[in-house]
């Protein structure tokens, strides 16, 4: 199947879909810190700034390439540049996660969408809107660790990406949370059902809310560093 041509003619509308990486930024449990040193400084008589970077791949919005989850997936050079630049279906469910930190997109969300707005895109990416990247500046807030240490974060249900890998034609999901599955998941359903069946996923997404939930455009700036399980990248909505 030929990939639809996407047009930008007419677009009136840029939204940064990029948190800024920081030291500060949340990250998965465990994980290795940001960090950006400094190797070079116009002010103190280089003629260039240069900052050397260490991070690990799933730091601030980020890729995860098939590969992450699936053995047999592709690494993120490999995914296809035309999956990259995709409409976006942007669904709602942060009235839900208000109260419920827990909150699963569900197949019925897909469905109730789609009465507003149509059938999915072909070839879309299907975002989950909770409101959870306003909590970006407030310690703890993001990752929302319980005394356990067990993260109360949504996410998508892991049946709700089965359907949409199988009964609809998508390229990606995407979360403005940590993790495309619910933070207290132990299984990572929707990772295995997605990355296993070649879709990738965009994780830490910010400004869901600013773009329409059908009718936009986004630019994914993926990573391309050879046998990359994911990575950092820019991800642009033009509507």
């Amino acid at each position: 199947m030929s990939s639809p041509r996407i047009v930008f003619d007419g677009a009136q509308s840029i939204v940064d879909l990029t948190h800024v990486l920081t030291p500060q930024f949340p990250l998965w449990p465990g994980s290795c810190p940001f960090e950006m040193r400094a190797v070079a400084s116009i002010t103190t008589g280089s003629a260039f700034y240069l900052n050397e970077l260490r991070m690990e791949e799933h730091s601030g919005t980020h890729v995860d390439a098939p590969a992450h989850a699936a053995a047999d997936g592709i690494t993120v050079e490999q995914i296809p540049v035309a999956d990259l630049i995709a409409p976006i279906a942007v669904v709602d469910i942060s009235t839900r996660a208000t109260s419920d930190n827990d909150a699963l997109l569900t197949r019925a969300d897909i469905l109730d969408w789609e009465s507003r707005h149509g059938h999915l895109p072909e070839r879309c990416i299907v975002a989950m809107n909770s409101g959870w990247d306003a909590r970006v500046a407030t310690p703890g807030a993001f990752s929302n660790q319980d005394a356990l240490g067990v993260q109360r974060t949504p996410g998508f249900d892991p049946e709700a990406v089965d359907f949409l890998v199988h009964e609809r034609n998508i390229v990606a999901i995407g979360s403005d949370t940590l993790s495309i599955d619910a933070g207290r998941s132990v299984t990572y359903g929707a990772h295995l059902n997605a990355l296993g069946a070649g879709k990738y996923g965009v994780e830490a997404l910010a400004n869901l809310s600013r773009i329409p939930a059908s009718g936009a455009t986004v630019m994914v700036g993926a990573p391309t560093h050879a046998g990359g399980s994911g990575g950092p990248a820019r991800v642009l909505a033009l509507f």
